[in-house]
C-alpha cells in the first residue's frame, strides 16, 4: 500500500510518496515546490489571496499525482508560515474547501517532536537533531530516555528579510546553555544538504564548517548560483540558514556536523504508518 504527506513549508511546499508493509516504509519520489510562503507572512502579516491560490494549485497538482499513483492515505501539514500569520484559521479554511482535504497546523514543539520518527533519533550516542526552515528552527535531542524538544522564531526567510530578532537569538542561547555533552549536529533542512554537496559531502568538522561557511558568504546570490549550481530560492536563504547552524554548532561545542534527507514529510509518513499498521517497522532512509 501507498501513502503519502504533505509539508507546506515557510520557504517552500514538499509532497513524498512511500510504499509500506506491514513490517516497513520505503521512499519512493519526492515534489519540492518554491512557493516561499514565508515572504508574505513577515513583510505583510498575513498570507495573501495570491499566494494561497498558488498553494492551491500546487496542492490540486500533489493530489492529481495521488490519484496516479492509488494513494488514498496522506497527511497535510503547515508549519510556520501558517502558524505566523495573522489569518491562519481563515486561509486554512480557504485552502481545505478548494482542496477538499484537511489540513493540520502543527506547533513548533510537535514540529520538534516528530523529528523522534528519524530511524537513529534514539541512538546511544547524544544527537542534536537540528532542523532549520524558513521560518522557524526546530531541535531535538535524546539523552537518558528523555525527548528534550525545542522551537525558535529563527529561520532562513525570516533571516533573509531582516525578522530574525535579539531575543529569539538572546532565548536561543539561554536554551543551548543548558545542554551538554552533545556529540553530533544533524542538520535537516535543504540548506545544510545544499551547502555539504558543495563539497561532495554529508559530514563536516565544524571548524571546516564554519570557514566554509564565512567564505561562501562573501559570494553574491547570482555568484553561488553560477559557481554552485544553487536553486535561486537556496542561494538566498543559504547564509541564514548557515548562520543559525553555526550559532548552535559553537554554543553545544559540537565536533562534526552532518546532512539528513529526513524531514517533516518523512515524520508525518512514518506517524501515518503507525496509523495503519501495530507490527514493528523498519525504515529505508538515510
Amino acid at each position: 500500500m501507498k501513502i503519502a504527506s504533505i509539508d507546506i513549508g515557510t520557504n517552500a511546499i514538499k509532497s513524498k510518496i512511500f510504499r509500506t508493509t506491514p513490517a516497513s516504509i520505503e521512499f519512493i519520489e519526492g515534489i519540492r515546490s518554491p512557493i516561499r510562503l514565508g515572504a508574505d507572512v513577515f513583510k505583510t502579516g498575513v498570507l495573501s489571496k495570491r499566494k494561497l491560490n498558488e498553494l492551491i494549485k500546487t496542492l490540486k497538482d500533489y493530489q492529481i499525482n495521488f490519484i496516479k499513483n492509488d494513494i488514498k492515505m496522506y497527511e497535510i501539514v503547515a508549519t510556520s508560515a501558517f502558524r505566523d500569520t495573522q489569518n491562519s484559521e481563515e486561509a486554512r479554511r480557504y485552502v481545505e474547501n478548494e482542496i477538499e482535504h484537511p489540513i493540520r497546523i502543527i506547533s513548533g514543539l510537535e514540529e520538534a517532536k516528530l523529528i523522534r520518527f528519524h530511524p537513529k533519533a534514539q541512538s546511544k550516542n547524544i544527537n542534536a537533531f537540528v532542523d532549520v526552515g524558513g521560518g522557524s528552527t526546530e531541535i531535538y535531542i535524546y539523552r537518558d530516555d528523555q525527548h528534550i524538544i525545542q522551537s525558535f522564531q529563527l529561520g532562513a526567510v525570516r533571516g533573509m528579510l531582516g525578522q530574525n530578532n535579539s531575543s529569539e537569538w538572546k532565548r536561543l542561547k539561554n536554551w543551548l546553555n543548558k545542554q551538554s555533552d552533545v556529540d553530533t549536529l544533524v542538520g535537516l533542512g535543504g540548506s545544510i544538504r545544499s551547502f555539504l554537496k558543495i563539497y561532495n559531502k554529508n559530514k563536516m568538522q565544524t571548524s571546516d564548517f564554519l570557514s566554509n561557511a564565512r567564505l561562501l558568504a562573501k559570494l553574491g546570490n547570482k555568484e553561488k548560483i553560477k559557481k554552485y549550481s544553487l536553486a535561486s530560492d537556496r542561494a538566498d536563504v543559504i547564509d541564514h540558514a548557515l548562520q543559525i547552524y553555526s550559532e548552535i554548532s559553537n554554543l553545544l561545542k559540537i565536533k562534526n556536523i552532518k546532512s539528513t534527507k529526513w524531514g517533516v514529510s518523512d515524520s508525518i509518513a512514518v506517524k501515518t504508518f503507525h496509523e495503519l499498521y501495530s507490527k514493528k517497522i523498519t525504515i529505508s532512509r538515510s
